[in-house]
């Protein structure tokens, strides 16, 4: 794959992951919201559920109009059924007053579904035709389990499928980011003293397919060994020990020029509640990237990252809290916090990208009717170079400035139905975003965008 020929869409692969996760419904991918009470059967849970959405997007290509790019705004229309089973959770035994010990085996199962047509509102005919070209299905498919949770010796098996959906920056180019993503894992877990201290062992396979050929040869896939750590030395806080040791390779033989590499990430920090209304989260490491020349790319530089990595984030309940829960704020737990992560990725552009991430966030939930999760986040992505030309020269180093937003809001009539709406904005900002593409000249691509959507759903759960 020459990158010259492709760099007009490729430079929208900057920001990949980001921009997906940015993309996914807030309350799919957070099951606090996804899940009702659910049916019981026998020692299982079953939640099925199903949500459609209407609404406008005013940039669904994330085009730029300063390069005079077609900036096309849509109707998107989404139908989204989804489902998930689950062994009985430690409170509905207990409420049963079942009090024995939990079963051998504790697994959780989920899959979704979601149909997408967009509808251009305005342009000529070929834009209309171009957005009608994006109707797509995209999904899920995960299911994690524990083996003798609670005992001294342990172990889980995870294995989830997403097929993602996205489009490039440029609407001519049929060429499109589809991808699927494998991932498989499995860990051995010791807890001797009752829990007290747990230390886990594993290991993690995950594989990227590009379904369009154009991007096959980034095709890529991971191996990590993975450690973690927690020592609960309070009732409401723990020390954290987290470090992975990773290879990523890319499967094309050839004409690929960017580069195998082994990361390297190990954090340590503390999580708890330091009152009962103020909990704290820091953690603090380094990383490393690794990076290794191969035949196919022998002429091309590296440059490592090599620095430190983290997460900082406090967060204040606006009801106090006896204990900190140990997944996270359930349903009806409300809270404000702000944070910031600093850590590096794997990028198709170049070979790593280094994102520092300033975020606010907002969940509140009244009287089990309303519910209300907002973020906002400024992120500040720093590449060390481009690539263009085939690989044989790379140009300067530049930064990329983003912001990003979402407010959900649902009101639910009853415990298995709600209305909701979803704005979000997302930007990268005009002045840094700007990708060198000639050696010591002045010639650039621009990665700037400005995209809002507006949905308005109704969901129906159990």
């Amino acid at each position: 794959m020459r990158i010259s020929a492709f760099l007009p869409v490729l430079v929208a692969a900057s920001g990949l992951c980001h921009a997906v996760s940015a993309q996914e419904q807030p309350w799919l991918k957070d099951r606090r919201y996804r899940e009702g009470m659910g049916i019981r059967a026998g020692n299982l849970e079953l939640h099925p559920g199903v949500a459609a959405e209407a609404g406008y997007d005013s940039n669904y290509f994330q085009a730029d109009r300063n390069d005079e790019e077609d900036i096309i705004p849509a109707v998107r229309l989404r139908v989204t059924p989804s489902f998930s089973v689950a062994t009985l959770g430690k409170q509905r035994r207990e409420g049963d007053g079942d009090h024995a010990a939990p079963p051998g085996v504790e697994f959780r199962g989920t899959t979704s579904v979601s149909y997408s047509e967009l509808v251009a509102v305005s342009g000529n005919s070929a834009d209309r035709r171009t957005a009608s070209e994006q109707r797509h299905v995209a999904g899920d498919l995960g299911l994690k389990a524990h083996f003798l949770p609670e005992r001294p010796w342990g172990g889980d098996v995870l294995g989830d499928f997403r097929r993602i959906m996205q489009a490039t920056n440029d609407p001519d180019s049929n060429h499109v980011f589809n991808r699927d993503l494998v991932r498989l894992g499995a860990g051995v877990i010791w807890r001797p003293g009752g829990g007290v201290f747990d230390w886990r062992l594993g290991y993690e396979f995950r594989y990227n397919y590009f379904e369009d050929g154009g991007y096959r040869d980034l095709n890529n896939l991971h191996h990590y060994a993975n450690t973690t750590g927690h020592w609960r030395f309070l009732p409401r806080s723990a020390l954290l020990y987290r470090a992975e040791l990773g290879y990523i390779h890319y499967t094309s033989p050839a004409a690929n020029i960017l580069h195998d590499s082994q990361p390297l990430r190990t954090l340590i920090g503390f999580r708890g509640l330091v009152t009962n209304r103020f909990a704290l989260l820091a953690l603090g490491g380094w990383g490393a990237s690794f990076y290794r020349r191969t035949a196919r790319n022998s002429a091309v530089a590296i440059e490592d990252f090599d620095g430190f990595i983290g997460q900082a984030e406090v967060k204040w309940f606006i009801s106090p809290q006896p204990k900190l829960p140990e997944e996270g704020a359930k349903v009806g737990l409300s809270s404000v916090a702000a944070g910031f992560t600093r850590d590096f990725a794997n990028n198709y552009l170049t070979d790593y990208y280094e994102r520092n991430r300033a975020y606010l966030n907002f969940a509140y939930f009244l009287g089990g009717v309303l519910l209300v999760s907002a973020e906002a986040g400024y992120s500040a992505i720093y590449y060390p170079y481009s690539y263009f030309a085939g690989g044989d020269v790379r140009a300067e180093d530049f930064w990329e400035s983003r912001i990003d937003s979402v407010l959900f809001a649902e009101y639910r009539f009853s415990n298995q139905f709600g209305v909701n709406t979803t704005l979000r904005y997302n930007t990268a900002l005009e002045g840094d975003n700007e990708v060198p593409i000639v050696e010591g000249g002045d010639e650039t691509e621009d990665l700037s965008f400005a995209r809002f959507e507006a949905y308005l759903g109704v969901r129906w759960f159990l």
